[in-house]
């Protein structure tokens, strides 16, 4: 999809969605030309599996990486394979939808393939 100038007329962000990925929903909305039902659809997928990955890190930030079974013995905390399956199916809409993706700046550095 080709980046656009700011477009005032795109749809509001689903209402299940966070407030962080309600901000990010106008920021791509205005960003990028996400004007058809089938990106929309790939945009709402990848901010709600956004959430998802948010609510799982809060659950590892509260109860750690591991936690402890009922006979006492260390494991993986589950919320460790939600955030990464989040985390997954978040990248994999955001990929979907194509985004050019521009340098923020001409300058200093190698050029892309060196």
């Amino acid at each position: 999809m080709k980046k656009t100038a700011r477009n005032n007329g795109f749809p509001k962000p689903p209402r299940s969605l966070s407030i962080e990925a309600r901000r990010w929903w106008n920021r791509l909305q205005a960003e990028y030309e996400l004007g058809d039902e089938a990106a929309r659809f790939l945009l709402e997928t990848a901010l709600t599996a956004f959430d998802r990955m948010r609510q799982a890190q809060q659950a590892i930030a509260e109860d750690g990486v591991t936690v402890r079974d009922k006979f006492g013995q260390l494991k993986i905390n589950p919320a460790v394979n939600a955030e990464r399956d989040a985390r997954s199916g978040m990248l994999m809409a955001f990929k979907s939808l194509c985004l050019d993706v521009e340098p923020l700046r001409d300058g200093v550095g190698r050029p892309p393939g060196r």
